[in-house]
Formats: structure tokens, C-alpha cells, sequence
């Protein structure tokens, strides 16, 4: 897999933008990766097409990027199939009908021209308190040719339940789209991610968004580097950490993901975390909520469920 730590840019039009998400998947492709991440809020770039008076306005970007939501769908669909690759697009804010916040969603296209998405269910300060984007609704596992994933968009992932309520639902691997401004938040994430793949014996992907880009009021500094975590258990390296980039450089991470890794792990680590979390005090009055399962194999008879 690759995990883009990607650079804020300041595209002068789509296509210059496009050009940019395709040199990044052909580059991924080339490299031997099946599936390819882009970061949480990593299309916010694009609010620099609109003119300087969109771009600064933080309610000005969310419409404006809302109507072009399709377009840029459209292009990681067209670039999964090329490609053969499932690609996680950089999330963005979308308009939901009947709600009044519009939410921060992340979408991943299969090669086979299937797709589904995961809002992120839980904003942080400045997207409340600022920005006025608003929760989802529910959770989601994704199962593919690669695997069954979940996604936790940034904060999410620092949330225990929303997470175990993924794995529960068959997730193997959890995607973490980020977007950091200051160290500390990079911390977080990190944590957040390497304490996930622990105490559910998975592996847990961080990709962030890097650079700064002063014209934004959105993401006008990010910091943090991709990593892809494991528990430090049998088969996985001893610290957990699996992989990680260049702190705050424009770079695809490559990584090697071996999902039997996780099966064996979870039936005979020398820790059984994911067994064992039903022996926690009041786990057992923790009603698992439903989740939605989007489709996206090619042969929907391989489904493990």
C-alpha cells in the first residue's frame, strides 16, 4: 500500500489539480501498491480555483467544493480503474439533504467501479466552534479484494468504541486520513492509531496532510508524517510501528500489509487484546451499534459475511 503525505497545494484549475492526484496514483501504482490514501481535508486545495475570495472564506470553500464533489469522485473512479488500485480519496466537506451541517466525508473507490463512503462522526473543536461541519450519522466497513476496512478520519480514531465497533463488523485494517496543524495533534493521531492496532490486533494507516499553505484558513498548516502501525506481537515488528515517512515532507510511504499477520495474531499472539476486550468491567453493556457494509469485491460471492 502507499500512504500519500500530501503537500497543500494552490492549484490555478481542476485539471492542474487532477494532474497532480494522477501523477500521485501513477507513482503509487508503479510502486506495487494495491491501495493508495489520500489525507483528511486534502481537497480543500481546490478552494484556490474559486479566486481569493472563496478560498478565504471558510463557508465560501464548503459550497464551492460541495458542487464539485462530483467531479473529483469521478476522477479517482476513472484513476482506481486505470490503475487497478482502491484508492482513498482526500476527504472533504459535503452538503447531506435534510441536515443543516454539511459533514467531512471520506470515499473509497474499488478498480471495479464500486465505491462507498464514511463521514467523520466526531469534530474536533475548530470544526464545531469555526467551522460549522457536523458528525455523521453511522459507521461503515468496507469489504474488498484487499480486505474488510474501516475508516476513522483524524479525531475518530482517538475514540476506542468507534473503532472496536469496525472490527467487530470484520475490519482488519483501519484507514486514518489526518489533517494536523501543530505537533501535538500529530500526537494524537499517532497514538490514537498505534493504541487501535494494539488493543484490536489490526493494522492502523495514518495519511496527513504536510505543508503550509498561509492563503487557507482551513488548512493553512499541517503537520505529521504517514505511518502504518501493527500490535508488537508475533510477525509484526516489536515497537508496532510497521512504517513511517519523512516528518512533513511531500512523499508516498510504501508498506508491505499482510493480513494473515492479523488472523494469526488475534488466535495465537502472545497477547489475545482482541479476544480479551469482552473481559473489560462493563463491556458486556456496551450494545454494538449497527454499521453499514458497503460491497465493493469483484466477485460479491468472496464476501466474508
Amino acid at each position: 500500500m502507499a500512504s500519500a503525505q500530501h503537500g497543500i497545494g494552490r492549484p490555478g484549475s481542476f485539471e492542474e489539480y487532477a494532474q497532480r492526484i494522477a501523477a500521485k496514483t501513477k507513482e503509487a501504482a508503479e510502486g506495487g501498491a494495491s491501495l493508495l490514501m489520500f489525507p483528511e481535508y486534502g481537497a480543500m486545495e481546490l478552494a484556490s480555483i474559486f479566486g481569493e475570495t472563496v478560498e478565504a472564506d471558510l463557508q465560501g470553500q464548503i459550497t464551492a467544493l460541495d458542487g464539485l464533489a462530483p467531479k473529483v469522485d469521478t476522477l479517482h473512479l476513472e484513476l482506481a480503474a486505470k490503475h487497478g488500485l482502491h484508492i482513498l480519496a482526500a476527504s472533504l466537506p459535503v452538503r447531506v439533504p435534510g441536515r443543516e451541517l454539511s459533514v467531512n466525508r471520506a470515499r473509497l473507490f474499488a478498480p471495479n467501479g464500486r465505491y462507498g463512503h464514511q463521514d467523520k462522526i466526531i469534530m474536533t473543536r475548530f470544526e464545531r466552534e469555526e467551522w460549522a461541519i457536523g458528525g455523521g450519522d453511522g459507521l461503515a466497513v468496507f469489504e474488498t479484494d484487499l480486505g474488510c476496512m474501516g475508516i476513522a478520519i483524524c479525531y475518530d480514531c482517538e475514540f476506542p468504541l468507534l473503532v472496536r465497533t469496525m472490527v467487530e463488523a470484520g475490519a482488519e485494517l483501519i484507514l486514518i486520513p489526518s489533517c494536523t496543524d501543530t505537533l501535538r495533534g500529530h500526537g494524537r493521531v499517532r497514538v490514537g492509531a498505534m493504541a487501535r492496532a494494539l488493543e484490536n490486533q489490526c493494522y492502523a494507516i495514518v495519511s496527513p496532510t504536510v505543508g503550509k499553505a498561509p492563503w487557507s484558513p482551513s488548512v493553512d498548516i499541517n503537520r505529521g508524517t504517514a505511518g502504518v502501525y501493527g500490535p508488537p506481537d508475533i510477525g509484526f515488528p516489536e515497537t508496532g510501528i510497521v512504517a513511517e515517512g519523512r516528518f512533513d515532507e511531500d512523499m508516498l510511504l510504501f508498506a508491505e500489509i499482510d493480513l494473515d499477520l492479523v488472523a494469526q495474531a488475534r488466535q495465537a499472539g502472545q497477547v489475545l487484546n482482541h479476544q480479551h476486550w469482552v473481559e473489560q468491567p462493563g463491556a458486556d453493556l456496551w450494545p454494538i451499534p449497527p454499521v453499514r457494509t458497503f460491497d465493493l469485491l469483484s466477485d460479491p460471492d468472496a464476501s466474508s459475511r
